[in-house]
């Protein structure tokens, strides 16, 4: 357990010191989005997806924070069906079609591979209407095809090294590291881009946990904002 946990701090760590300045240009954008009542769009494939969860509808997560989720692209609904999806060229289009992007908007693909078809046509998508890209992908994979850090407007590096995992097991490898990355890097320039707007004097829209005094009434009137407006609400 010790040598997974250090090198979880040790991939957190890197991070914070040498992306700090895409993290900062995450966050100011994030806090443009909160001040324009615009909306944070997260999409990943496979574990990717699992930071647009934890980010989505949560005790201290943003209410303008919108997962863009395709069950053919995540593992649920055929694990190993959804990893031959998301290397499919034109799947993408149709979903960014369906979650009404707007162009005042940010959107936020992550991958830590950075190469595969859906999540780089969704990429091209948000550009291609205007709208500003964040990926949080790994420098590792540019050897190998990847090209999401090339084309986003602000690209974070998260870190992983190429294949994910990290502790030797006989002659496999298990413990990835991209799940724990790129989380700390979504909320990071979350919760930093919310406190930017509220030194702007604009209050982010953050939901509060329900078991807390006065807290489902909180997020009942964000859940009314948005309705209509977060696909998945």
């Amino acid at each position: 357990m010790s040598e997974y946990l250090s090198r979880i701090s040790e991939i957190l760590s890197r991070i914070e010191a040498e992306e700090a300045d895409a993290l900062a240009a995450g966050a100011a954008a994030v806090a443009d989005v909160i001040c324009r009542d615009g909306l944070v769009h997260v999409f990943g494939c496979g574990h990717s997806h699992l930071a647009a969860l934890d980010t989505f509808y949560r005790a201290g997560g943003l209410a303008c924070v919108s997962p863009v989720l395709d069950e053919d692209l995540m593992l649920h609904d055929g694990a190993a069906k959804s990893s031959r999806m998301e290397k499919m060229s034109g799947i993408a289009a149709e979903v960014y079609r369906r979650h009404a992007v707007k162009a005042g908007d940010l959107f936020v693909v992550i991958s830590a591979s950075g190469k595969n078809a859906a999540p780089v046509e969704m990429l091209r998508a948000a550009k291609a209407d205007g709208v500003k890209t964040v990926a949080i992908s790994s420098s590792s994979y540019r050897a190998h095809g990847a090209v999401l850090l090339d084309e986003a407007d602000i690209p974070i590096d998260c870190k992983v090294p190429h294949g994910d995992a990290v502790i030797e097991v006989g002659a496999a490898k298990m413990g990835g590291l991209s799940t724990y990355a790129s989380l700390f890097i979504l909320n990071s320039i979350l919760i930093e881009g919310a406190k930017k707007a509220e030194a702007r004097g604009v209050t982010p829209p953050i939901y509060t946990s329900g078991n807390v005094e006065g807290g489902t009434a909180r997020n009942v009137a964000l859940e009314q904002r948005y309705f209509g407006r977060v696909k998945r609400l």
